[in-house]
């Protein structure tokens, strides 16, 4: 049994839980991180030295890192879907995912923090505004890719398209001026149609206690 542990509205985690949802594949999930604590053990460290989240056990294995994690799951489970066979296709998929991670990454983590996990009274607008402008200028370049292929690998969804897609449902709805960014926007549209991106990813930032409590009843 595939077993991931993570609470659900972490980004890393989201990513690792659309994979799984993408793949079809059967699995049990344990709330761990943030207020769930549970990191901290023995026993989860054997798994995970970072003491952070996800982690996956699959079998004998036990992998933490969210980009490794997508990529073992789509090379093991997604074999010439996920994961694409041919060396340059799966090439141009890893560098997207990296970029996501490094590029991406921090701007959107900043505003992310700087507005739905900081009280309304204490949001400083003003001084996001610089991160708010870098990410419209970087996304720019993930749009100019994606007027010319349907996805960051290609014509079809992989595993490259995972780290920003998790990110993208943020920037989206995030209270935030956006630039017109027509083939982000066409992309992001296209993953809002696969329902284990709805399922996995597209889960309200500020849910109350019961909400988290029915979500998780849905999804068990």
């Amino acid at each position: 049994m595939l077993t991931i542990w993570g609470r659900r509205n972490s980004t890393n985690v989201q990513k690792v839980m659309w994979t799984v949802g993408e793949l079809g594949l059967d699995h049990e999930h344990r709330n761990v991180g943030g207020s769930f604590g549970g990191t901290d053990t023995a026993e989860y460290r054997a798994m995970n030295p970072m003491g952070l989240v996800p982690t996956v056990r699959d079998g004998d294995i036990a992998i933490f890192e969210s980009n490794a994690i997508v990529r073992y799951l789509a090379a093991r489970y997604g074999a010439g879907a996920l994961w694409p066979e041919d060396p340059a296709e799966r090439a141009r998929a890893d560098q997207w995912m990296e970029w996501a991670q490094t590029v991406i990454g921090p701007p959107i983590t900043a505003v992310f923090w700087g507005i739905a996990r900081t009280p309304k009274a204490k949001q400083d607008m003003e001084a996001l505004k610089p991160a708010i402008d870098k990410l419209g200028r970087l996304l720019a370049i993930a749009d100019e890719r994606l007027g010319e292929a349907a996805f960051l690998g290609g014509e079809r969804l992989t595993f490259g398209d995972v780290p920003l897609g998790a990110t993208a449902y943020r920037y989206f709805t995030l209270p935030i001026e956006r630039p017109s960014l027509p083939n982000l926007e066409r992309w992001y549209e296209a993953l809002t149609g696969h329902e284990a991106y709805r399922t996995h990813v597209m889960i309200p930032f500020g849910a109350s206690l019961e909400e988290w409590q029915a979500l998780e009843a849905k999804l068990a």
